[in-house]
């Protein structure tokens, strides 16, 4: 029987993965962080499919029948072309085998999009990701086909998912970057009353962003602006997900439990990844390729 693999490039998808638990508490699931090689938000388009398609076929190989992508970065840059090229082939080779069941991967765009027209009220909406995500402009085109009456703008967060992996989201030296940022977006749309975080790690810094918004020096006296996180959109869009396909909801062990891996120290990460959820974890350490 199958699990349920979870994939991030560090700490941020487990505000996924917690998510996901909640809403379906029932299955196995396998979480990988590519610590080591974090942040993804600064590489290129070939080095985030090629990390990502490692990840995805080692946690293939460990018997995962799903995997996500809980990384908004490699759901923006590798997500399709690993549907539509890799996965064909990696599902071919396994249907050709008498025992061989088929394997998905998802993203967390698509469900994010689904959920922000019903939420904004101005038709004025800022994504907030990595440097790779706001130019590969998937939030944009994605929103474009299902609600083009909005008026989308985008910021680069690059600082943010350093300051998260290091553990530095807390201190005040954060609360410099989360200004220059909002400050910078908020001058592009003052309209704006709604704001995707667009990348897993942003829900760890959501107190000081709402914080900021609830004291907006750049527009005073206004609404306030929502922020919408992915963790439960995520969760909700994946039951139904396996609600409409039972070949690969068939396929998975329903024993509750969950195993972390990580690239980096696993102590390390053991301690980081328990401090976010909240409760004790112990990770295994692991090496993905070149």
């Amino acid at each position: 029987m199958a699990k349920i693999g979870i994939f991030d490039s560090g700490y941020g998808g487990l505000t996924i993965l917690d998510a996901i638990r909640r809403e379906l508490p029932g299955y196995d699931y396998l979480y990988l962080g590519d610590n080591a090689r974090a942040p993804y938000g600064t590489h290129s388009f070939d080095v985030i499919y090629r990390y990502t398609l490692q990840a995805v076929q080692y946690l293939i190989n460990k018997n995962c029948a799903l995997i996500i992508l809980a990384c908004n970065t490699a759901s923006a840059k590798a997500l399709r072309t690993i549907q539509q090229k890799d996965l064909v082939t990696i599902n071919d080779e396994r249907l050709a085998m008498s025992r061989g069941k088929p394997v998905n991967v998802l993203g967390v765009i698509r469900p994010t999009v689904e959920a922000v027209p019903a939420i904004t009220k101005s038709k004025h909406v800022g994504i907030l990701g990595t440097p790779a995500t706001v130019s590969s402009e998937s939030y944009v085109l994605e929103l474009e086909k299902i609600a083009p009456n909005l008026t989308i703008s985008q910021q680069a967060c690059p600082m943010w998912v350093p300051l998260i992996e290091s553990g530095e989201f807390t201190n005040e030296g954060a609360d410099f970057f989360v200004d220059e940022y909002l400050r910078a977006i908020l001058s592009k749309d003052p309209q704006i009353d709604t704001l995707v975080l667009g990348c897993t790690h942003y829900p760890l810094l959501q107190a000081k962003i709402d914080a900021w918004l609830q004291n907006n020096p750049i527009i005073p006296n206004t609404p306030n602006i929502q922020t919408i996180a992915q963790g439960d959109l995520v969760a909700h869009s994946l039951k139904d997900y396996l609600s409409r396909h039972p070949e690969y909801r068939e396929q998975l062990i329903t024993g509750g439990s969950c195993t972390y891996l990580t690239t980096e120290n696993a102590d390390r990460f053991s301690q980081s990844a328990s401090n976010f959820l909240g409760s004790p974890i112990q990770a295994e350490s692991i090496q993905l390729g070149n």
